[in-house]
């Protein structure tokens, strides 16, 4: 009774109050106001494209085209995209917020909740140096005063536009960035056929083609460290047209990024084409401070009007100047200890070895897993790693005997780390386990028996840079170090972020980077490949401080005819090592002709693994006389231009060739995977990129009967080009190679 009294007393209150008190508060809404700017059309331009962002009088910023040169670019000042009031244009850096409703290239929260950002253009500049014209696009949101740059790095003969954005936090508070992408592309065409790759441990780089319809198709990794073993963040774009090797606009792009990544495919109602790619916000919504700034990886774009082979050619030239860590130089043929001794060698195994590699021809010899560990010997997989002392009961006389010996039988010489990775019996493991990446009451998952170093910690940074450092250190004729990476990230968390999870994903790869260039700096000559449990870490973002990757761990020649032909669709042959393995394969139990495993390895950086005294005298004789004659044409395989004449995917034959700059040599391998039709034994290849007037003369290497009934004797480029050459295959698994010299 009490209570109803009380409620009664506060309503007649309030009948009594005057009407202005009871009055809501009056909204008001008041806009920032956005400078007006001087409409006009910005090109970066290239030789042979030219991408056109439109700049209308409030600043806006969009793409309106991206392709062949058009011309002047001020004809497309007032082009109309077409889009009506309720869809926004193709910004060519969409956000949350103003009037775009696409898929974003930028997600901000503000420290008062709003997720909001609208970019205007402030100014823009242009720069060049050694055949790079850099176009920057400052941008600005005036209510936040969040800050953009969007930079353009066009390389001009190379037909390459490499894309990155800056993100600047002027403010007194931190904001966090959900997405933060690091370009935009907006294409408009009849279709959209994409050519994308994915694969698992031995499968790497297998290809999948779709044409693409409305709504997104996104590609993504969240391995955290092994960003390329479920896919590979690039792909190949034919527009208009179904996928073709030599006509039809093209294009292909690659982020240079070894973490977590996401490339989207957004075809709106309106029929275009909306790409945006970058590092995937998949547990990173990163916090920028107040005064710091973030700069995303490159996205490289290459557009071509001669389809995916043009494309290809395109990016193979930027990366063997720009992308790859002293690209395009000859790297030595080598053999490695792994499939030939396993972890299971002493000092006489190795020499042994070195004498046979020597004797074959071979150039360089590579000691590979199982070297170290001496309280927990590295005598399998399940211990050692961490621990990167000699294991003295194998190898009693030293790392540097062995290099001094390979050295003194004129190999150079290479040796395996891991320095990522942790076993958990180890004296690393036990000495700082807070140094384990882990998540607090949780299982540390363990992959291949190991666990991960949080690299986003400094000390473990410096620990692994000093891995590097000391190996290299034992002993002065060490020329080469492979670098692997076994596994991949589960439950991920880093004691030294505290609770700034998000921050984990980008800060590890940005601390192998730390670590990268530390390697650099000290060691810009030695070659250092990139492994991860083969194929796993194959992008343009390891490869500006690698020489070369480890494609696959599966070397089956078979299996390697597919898993080169996806890798050479983005990336060169000078980066692809390929090895001659012993049969029945380890990893899928084919046999196969010792020519073949040869020829297919020789298509890209050859090296053999396994035990050479398995080897018969014929066989050997065989070796010899491959490795030989590849080093008679290996600088075309590492500098020249690539035609694929044939896929593997489309039927019983695969064939590729490399050309000079100058045309006037090339050579073409040629390789016959299924033999069905008993009365067809030849097969014609229409030889592409030779000059037509000049006279090539053609000749089979590593046989004594060639299978080719022109072998020896000189043909126009015309003719090689119109179907004349036609070699006869009577087996599956067989193969030829053939090179060409101009008259």
């Amino acid at each position: 009774m009490k209570l109803k009294t009380i409620a009664l007393a506060v309503l007649i209150a309030a009948a009594v109050l005057p009407a202005q008190a009871r009055k809501a508060k009056k909204f008001t809404h008041e806009t920032v106001a956005i400078p007006a700017v001087e409409a006009r059309v910005i090109a970066v331009e290239t030789a042979g494209t030219q991408l056109l962002l439109q700049v209308d009088s409030r600043g806006e910023v969009r793409t309106v085209h991206y392709g062949a040169p058009v011309g002047d670019p001020a004809q497309f000042t007032d082009f109309f995209t077409g889009f009506n009031h309720n869809f926004g244009a193709p910004n060519a850096y969409p956000t949350v917020g103003g009037r775009f409703n696409g898929q974003e290239a930028l997600h901000v929260e503000y420290p008062d909740g709003s997720q909001n950002t609208e970019l205007y253009l402030t100014g823009s500049e242009v720069s060049s140096r050694e055949g790079i014209v850099t176009t920057t696009l400052h941008m600005k949101d005036y209510v936040t005063a969040l800050e953009v740059d969007l930079v353009y790095d066009a390389h001009q003969a190379e037909d390459v536009i490499a894309m990155h954005s800056v993100i600047r936090n002027p403010g007194k508070k931190p904001v966090r960035l959900r997405n933060f992408a690091s370009a935009s592309l907006n294409l408009a065409a009849d279709s959209f056929e994409l050519t994308h790759f994915y694969g698992g441990w031995a499968t790497e780089m297998q290809i999948d083609r779709e044409l693409l319809t409305h709504d997104t198709k996104v590609l993504e990794s969240r391995r955290g460290t092994q960003n390329t073993q479920g896919n590979n963040p690039s792909f190949v774009l034919s527009l208009g047209h179904p996928f073709s090797e030599t006509d039809g606009a093209t294009i292909a792009g690659a982020l240079a990024w070894s973490g977590n990544f996401r490339i989207s495919f957004e075809l709106d109602q309106s029929d275009r084409l909306n790409i945006v790619s970058g590092i995937s916000p998949f547990a990173s919504h990163y916090p920028l401070a107040a005064g710091k700034s973030f700069t995303t990886p490159e996205m490289i774009y290459t557009w071509s009007a001669d389809g995916a082979g043009g494309a290809s050619r395109n990016l193979h030239r930027w990366a063997r100047k720009w992308g790859v860590w002293n690209g395009g130089q000859v790297n030595p043929t080598l053999l490695n200890s792994w499939e030939g001794a396993y972890f299971n060698f002493t000092t006489e195994t190795l020499l042994r070895m070195i004498d046979d590699a020597a004797d074959m021809g071979l150039e360089m010899f590579v000691l590979d897993d199982g070297w170290f560990g001496m309280q927990h010997p590295r005598n399998s997989d399940n211990a050692g790693l961490g621990d990167w002392e000699l294991n003295t009961r194998k190898i009693p006389e030293g790392i540097d005997y062995v290099a001094s010996y390979a050295h003194s039988k004129g190999l150079k010489f290479g040796i395996w780390i891991e320095p990522e990775m942790v076993n958990p019996d180890s004296n690393l493991a036990q000495a700082h386990p807070d140094w384990v990446v882990q998540s607090p009451g949780r299982e540390i998952y363990q992959s291949r028996n190991q666990w991960i170093l949080d690299l986003s910690n400094p000390a473990v940074q410096d620990f692994v840079f000093g891995v590097f450092d000391r190996t290299v250190s034992l002993s002065p004729n060490i020329d080469y170090i492979k670098w692997d990476c076994n596994r991949r990230v589960m439950s991920f968390g880093s004691p030294y972020l505290g609770a700034e999870q998000d921050r984990f994903y980008v800060e590890y790869i940005q601390g192998l980077y730390s670590v990268c260039e530390r390697m650099r700096a000290k060691y810009p000559k030695l070659i250092v490949q990139c492994c991860s449990a083969g194929g796993s870490r194959v992008d343009y973002g390891a490869l500006r401080y690698f020489n070369e990757v480890w494609p696959s761990d599966n070397s089956d020649a078979i299996s390697r005819t597919r898993i080169q032909w996806g890798t050479s669709l983005i990336y060169p042959a000078c980066v692809m090592a390929a090895h001659v393995s012993a049969v029945p394969n380890h990893q899928t139990g084919n046999v196969t002709p010792l020519k073949f495993r040869f020829d297919v390895a020789a298509s890209g950086r050859l090296g053999m693994e396994l035990q050479p005294k398995a080897l018969s005298a014929e066989e050997r004789a065989l070796a010899d006389r491959c490795i030989s004659s590849y080093k008679g044409y290996r600088e075309l395989v590492f500098g020249g231009d690539l035609y694929r004449l044939a896929s593997p995917y489309d039927g019983d034959f695969y064939a590729l060739m490399y050309v000079s700059p100058d045309k006037r040599r090339a050579v073409v391998f040629c390789y016959c995977l299924r033999f069905q039709n008993c009365s067809i034994a030849t097969h014609p290849f229409l030889l592409q990129g030779l000059d037509p007037a000049l006279s090539y003369k053609v000749t089979e290497q590593n046989v004594d009967s060639s299978c080719w009934w022109g072998d020896g004797r000189s043909f126009t480029g015309a003719f090689l080009a119109g179907g004349g050459f036609n070699p006869a295959f009577e087996k599956a698994n067989t193969s030829a190679v053939f090179v060409l010299e101009a008259q």
